[in-house]
């Protein structure tokens, strides 16, 4: 996977919108899909898309007047990574300490049963 940075907020949601969406997405499908409120000014959904195309999360591509954008950062490569990174961060990388955690925050018994499942099937 490749180096990714980690997203504020609001570009986050941004790319939530995109992943959802079949690619590519113009920015008024963006604007009709966040669920703001107040809900953002399309210039800075223009601005938030610009810096998502800076930072790699983005190709930009023309269509006449409108511009489309596609990911070039999957849904699943940005968790794996933000996953990581958490991990690292908040537990130093020990997946016995997140764990213990986990089930210290009240996590139900059948949540806790589908982890277990999922690791049984090598799904994890």
């Amino acid at each position: 996977m490749k180096e990714t940075r980690h997203l504020p907020e609001s570009e986050l949601e941004i790319m939530q919108v995109i992943w959802r969406e079949p690619a590519p997405v113009s920015r008024a499908v963006i604007e009709q899909a966040l669920e703001k409120e107040p809900p953002l000014a399309p210039t800075t959904i223009l601005t938030l898309l610009s810096r998502l195309c800076e930072k790699g999360f983005l190709a930009l591509t023309k269509d006449g007047r409108t511009n489309l954008y596609t990911p070039l950062v999957s849904r699943r490569e940005y968790l794996a990574r933000e996953s990581r990174s958490f991990l690292e961060r908040m537990f130093g990388g020990s997946v016995t300490g997140f764990a213990a955690a986990l089930c210290d925050s009240g996590i139900e018994r059948e949540e806790l049963e589908q982890l277990r499942e999922m690791l049984e099937k090598g799904e994890l």
